[in-house]
């Protein structure tokens, strides 16, 4: 698969379970604007099956080097990131992963038994991240209990193996010059932003501005029944030059934890 075929389906799949995604590229697109992506996330588990050197396998394929790295103390993830060294539109990709011996005896015991019980070639195909959930339909009282532990221990288990979200580039939008003015559209269009850590994460001294729509919720299909939760989000990031003029193409590691918070159930109440 080329490139942009990759990431046409990369987007396809998110948007899919995310149509606020979809409406607001369209509402940025009527105002004039042409949609670049800064960076698509993935989440996955630091299990040698699936952790960030598997997910990263497509991207590596298509030229990509990797770049920085981030920890999350509070919330025990690992990230990387990497970046395209030729193709200054290709989209930075952010790979998170959970790291489980963090976490109790009972939370690495469901995330074993569901990873086991998927066979293991699933896991070396190199277009994992376009098939989801890749196990049986999952238990809402283990949903619930990975929740209890880690919010996206939870995601995950529901979700399984997709792009967490799609960012737009604020820098590349015509009609809009400050991260600020594209929050305010957005509220004036219904949509609701993650206020936690404030509604834009990060500043000018950091060289990068944050933001995000709450997720979507979706109806999903548990083995108890159906029950309404998170699946994905959009974000929108604005760069500023660093000293030396180049724009800064990096993450914050404080503003990042913000955003991760996005598909927190809790936000939604």
């Amino acid at each position: 698969m080329n490139t942009a075929s990759f990431f046409e389906k990369l987007w396809d799949a998110y948007s899919e379970k995310t149509p606020s995604a979809q409406k607001v590229k369209t509402l940025l697109q009527k105002e004039g604007n042409m949609v670049y992506n800064d960076h698509i996330a993935i989440r996955t588990f630091d299990d040698p099956r699936t952790n960030i050197t598997v997910i990263a396998k497509p991207f590596l394929a298509m030229g990509y080097e990797t770049k920085g790295e981030y920890h999350f103390e509070a919330k025990k993830l690992y990230a990387k990131h990497f970046e395209h060294p030729t193709d200054s539109n290709a989209p930075k990709i952010f790979i998170s992963e959970l790291l489980l011996d963090q976490f109790s005896e009972d939370l690495q015991r469901h995330i074993k038994e569901t990873l086991d019980s998927v066979s293991p070639s699933v896991f070396t195909d190199n277009e994992l991240i376009l098939k989801g959930r890749v196990w049986d339909t999952p238990s809402y009282k283990t949903y619930t209990a990975l929740q209890e532990e880690s919010e996206y221990a939870a995601w995950m288990y529901v979700n399984g193996f997709c792009s967490n979200h799609f960012t737009v580039d604020v820098n590349k939008l015509n009609t809009f010059t400050t991260l600020s003015e594209v929050n305010e559209f957005l509220k004036q269009h219904g949509f609701k932003m993650n206020t936690s850590g404030g509604e834009i994460k990060g500043n000018a001294k950091q060289f990068l501005e944050q933001s995000s729509i709450l997720a979507d919720i979706i109806p999903v299909q548990f083995a108890e029944g159906t029950y309404n939760i998170t699946s994905c989000y959009y974000e929108f990031a604005f760069r500023y030059k660093k000293n030396n003029g180049e724009l800064f193409t990096g993450f914050i590691a404080n503003s990042a934890d913000k955003i991760f918070e996005s598909t927190d159930m809790n936000l939604q109440k």
